[in-house]
């Protein structure tokens, strides 16, 4: 298989290297470095290889970082409840 994105090399790098760049280190950082390689493997899927990512603005990727924050904030569904709509039945797990 051969992948010419790069997506999850850039993801990766986006992670890693907002981590590095965190004085602390907590579920708070974590969880907007998850956010920040997301945003920069989306960027790399715009084009062929690193083409679109070579020509990035800071302006542009806090610009996606924030339209992610909003596209992706919204109020938990039960599980159960989401099971049971697609099912019909009761979700019963089974040992």
């Amino acid at each position: 298989m051969f992948d010419p994105t790069g997506a999850g090399d850039t993801f990766a790098g986006g992670l890693m290297g907002y981590l590095a760049s965190q004085e602390t280190l907590d579920e708070a950082a974590l969880r907007r470095a998850m956010i920040f390689g997301s945003v920069m493997a989306s960027f790399n899927v715009e084009e062929f290889g690193t083409e679109r990512i070579q020509r990035l603005t800071h302006d542009e990727i806090n610009q996606r970082f924030r339209d992610f924050k909003r596209f992706t904030h919204f109020e938990e569904i039960p599980f159960e409840r989401a099971v049971e709509k697609v099912s019909g039945s009761k979700f019963q797990v089974s040992s």
